[in-house]
């Protein structure tokens, strides 16, 4: 429980607890975003 503590609790845990989630973010961002593009251009290829 130390670990958990310490993730939220001192500043360089709340980055890293930051940096975690924005990473998470991006990951899904980048999956929607490629996904979308990706059926997009089977769309216009099939014209």
């Amino acid at each position: 429980m130390k670990l958990l503590s310490d993730l939220f609790s001192t500043d360089y845990g709340l980055m890293s607890a930051a940096v975690i989630a924005f990473m998470l973010g991006m990951a899904v961002w980048f999956w929607a975003f490629f996904k979308r593009k990706m059926a997009q251009d089977a769309k216009n290829a099939g014209r």
